[in-house]
């Protein structure tokens, strides 16, 4: 199977890179390195082709589709904090370029897409855990809203063109090679007082977390072993982990002495962010794929990582 994987220079899409590869599959990368980086592919060598470009050139998207079987579609915008300030990011980074894949798509003859989406998508539900089959979605974020018109858009090429699609809701994805998000900003920010760690929002945001390979492994495993014309999955673990355990196992991992950990304040950490999530991976489960963490072990597990890969010795 010949795949492309958009954004497979990025944290999630190396590590997916890593395993299409090791199950002796072809890959193209496409990624325009605004995030993603050229170390987490240089172990590959030549086994891989890599495209630099953007997916709102849509010429360069249509070349990068001769001889592809399945697109892997992860590029988007990391950082969900990055729509309360530039509210165009997502429209663009997110939904504009999955348009353009579809379009590529659908101009080349390619008919596979897996897709992240994002657990964000069912904005603050009141059904927990939360199934795939839960809605109406009312995302709060951009981001979230991004997502979600990239997943209507995809299934609406599926009715409209007969592509085949896999969609799957991330929980908070965490693991080796992380640029962003809790673990890694704790970690920076004790690097840079190790006295002190402040924690936006009042500590207890809980949500599912997954280890990155165990992420990566479930999308090759539910591709392989799904045919519906629509595969919906959510991936993440059963359990959750809050901040303030997060904020408590990082200082652990650290090995510091007597670190004071001070809250902002408020249910949540920014405008836009879900306080409480839990996905319900029964289908997952259901599907022949179990993760090797629950969500304090991939915690715990990133905290550890993380802190060696940046040279920090407990």
């Amino acid at each position: 199977m010949q795949c492309l994987v958009t954004g497979g220079a990025g944290f999630v899409g190396s590590h997916l890179v890593d395993l299409l590869l090791d199950a002796g599959h072809g890959v193209s990368i496409y990624d325009n390195f605004s995030s993603g980086r050229r170390e987490f592919l240089t172990h590959h060598g030549e086994k891989i082709s890599i495209i630099e470009g953007d997916l709102l050139d849509i010429n360069s998207v249509i070349n990068a589709m001769e001889g592809i079987d399945i697109v892997f579609h992860l590029a988007a915008n990391p950082d969900i904090r990055l729509g309360t300030s530039v509210t165009d990011t997502d429209l663009k980074q997110g939904t504009v370029a999955t348009y353009n894949v579809l379009e590529a798509m659908r101009i080349k003859g390619v008919k596979k897409i897996a897709f992240s989406s994002s657990s964000v998508v069912y904005g603050e539900a009141d059904v927990m855990p939360t199934p795939e089959d839960y809605g109406p979605l009312f995302p709060i974020s951009l981001y979230g809203a991004s997502k979600l018109g990239s997943e209507a858009l995809i299934t609406s090429w599926v009715g409209t063109f007969e592509l085949q699609a896999w969609i799957f809701r991330f929980a908070n994805i965490v693991g080796a090679r992380g640029t962003h998000g809790v673990i890694f900003d704790f970690i920076h920010k004790l690097r840079a007082d190790p006295t002190r760690l402040e924690v936006l929002g009042n500590g207890l945001q809980e949500k599912s977390y997954m280890e990155v390979r165990d992420c990566a492994a479930a999308m090759i495993h539910l591709v392989s072993s799904t045919n519906d014309p629509i595969n919906c999955y959510n991936l993440g673990s059963d359990d959750t982990c809050s901040v303030r355990r997060i904020a408590e196992i990082v200082v652990e991992e650290s090995g510091l002495k007597e670190v004071s950990i001070e809250y902002t304040g408020g249910d949540r950490g920014w405008a836009g962010d879900v306080p409480k999530a839990m996905l319900d991976p029964t289908r997952m489960n259901d599907a022949g794929f179990s993760t090797r963490y629950n969500s304090e072990g991939a915690v715990r597990h990133t905290a550890q990582t993380l802190m060696e890969e940046i040279g920090i010795e407990n």
